[in-house]
């Protein structure tokens, strides 16, 4: 059963252990709202998992440290069972998804664990790990549906209320739900009156829809650049806690998780993976009433592939009106591209690639396609290059 004492245990046994990460003021991600970032991206493993997995390790027996751990995990959960493991001096074993971030792979082997790479997604691994349990004897370090590893995350809240004492709401990101169920009952213990927010990917919803029918849904599919949130089907004592003590969950698509992603880089310097940033894209797009309000948000981890990472900022920048993708159907004769640079530089764009088609069969047999990449400043900049290319004659292709 979870207590209070459970999780100040917990922070004990974490102190010397952990980062007890800053919260910093970030003014930019919603003006109408005085809001803060819990930053356990910069955690030991670069996630909050460390915490969860370290306690529930620190509490086996030493017939259970003897036969080994094995755990499952979209990356950030195998790092801090790893990890943890190595530093006790306890075999591991981590089942992943065989579409897990290279990097978050290499760095569970460099913790010193062993990998099973499992076909599928974070249930196909957890199906895998279970068979694996059963036939060598080993204790499962369950990323989410335990209540040692819940009291572990249950650490961050009490951070947060230290922290940010008058803090009014808190965002939270959810996967399987082990880190608001620990973060929302710290709270809920201690300072009732302080919402607590989830928030998950539209691609996968497990909670969200869970939570609305009152009972465990179980997704078929999964589908988001969030990785780490990933789960098909939330744990019992999750479900449970939820709740009880989570006000609200709302959803985020992949292209604001990608807008929160590039805004905490520009704004904040901060690295971010989809999963840590699902809080901000929550607070950036107003998909919860925090007007006026104090507001944290649990940036949960920043292991983000780097070849993932230019493509967000990519997806970011065009999201956010920082660059236009146009096609234009030119006549073919000398100065047409000229015309067209020369538009685009007087009203401040800056074209950063052309590629010049004279073969689309879509088009007639004396014109060519000119696509073009422009960095912009802002939606109603885009607006007016548009406006202009059109005033001038230029036809804009879809």
């Amino acid at each position: 059963m979870l207590t209070l004492d459970k999780v100040y245990h917990a922070a004990y046994t974490l102190k010397n252990v952990i980062r007890d990460t800053a919260v910093i003021k970030s003014p930019d991600i919603n003006p109408e709202s005085d809001v803060y970032l819990k930053t356990e991206n910069l955690q030991i493993t670069g996630s909050f998992k460390v915490r969860g997995a370290y306690y529930k390790i620190s509490q086996l027996s030493s017939e259970e440290q003897a036969k080994g751990v094995i755990a499952c995990s979209a990356g950030n959960h195998a790092q801090g069972v790893a990890l943890a493991a190595t530093a006790n001096k306890i075999k591991s074993l981590i089942c992943l998804p065989d579409g897990a971030p290279i990097s978050k792979v290499e760095a569970t082997k460099k913790y010193g664990a062993d990998i099973c790479l499992v076909k599928g997604v974070y249930d196909d691994a957890y199906t895998k790990a279970m068979e694996l349990k059963e036939e060598m004897g080993y204790t499962f370090i369950h990323p989410f549906d335990d209540i040692d590893v819940i009291a572990g995350q249950g650490t961050i809240g009490l951070e947060i209320l230290d922290q940010l004492p008058d803090v009014d709401a808190v965002i939270v990101p959810i996967g399987g739900g082990g880190l608001i169920s620990g973060i929302a009952f710290a709270i809920k213990s201690l300072k009732p009156e302080c919402k607590v927010y989830g928030v998950q990917s539209e691609g996968a919803p497990s909670m969200y829809n869970s939570l609305r029918k009152e009972h465990i849904c179980n997704l078929k599919h999964v589908k988001t650049i969030a990785d780490g949130i990933a789960v098909k089907t939330p744990g019992d004592h999750t479900f449970e806690l939820c709740s009880k003590y989570v006000d609200e969950i709302v959803t985020v698509s992949d292209d604001e998780v990608a807008s929160a992603i590039l805004a905490l880089m520009e704004q904040q310097k901060l690295v971010a993976e989809g999963a840590g940033a699902v809080s901000v894209a929550a607070a950036m797009f107003n998909k919860v009433d925090i007007k006026g309000k104090k507001v944290c948000c649990v940036v949960s981890g920043g292991n983000i592939d780097v070849t993932i990472l230019s493509r967000v900022i990519s997806r970011g920048l065009l999201n956010t009106g920082r660059s236009l993708s146009i096609k234009l159907a030119l006549t073919d004769k000398p100065g047409q591209l000229e015309a067209v640079s020369r538009i685009v530089a007087g009203l401040g764009g800056n074209i950063v690639s052309i590629y010049h088609d004279r073969y689309d069969l879509n088009i007639d047999i004396v014109s060519c396609i000119l696509d073009l990449r422009i960095e912009t400043r802002d939606h109603e900049h885009i607006r007016s290059i548009v406006e202009k290319l059109k005033a001038e004659g230029f036809k804009i292709v879809d």
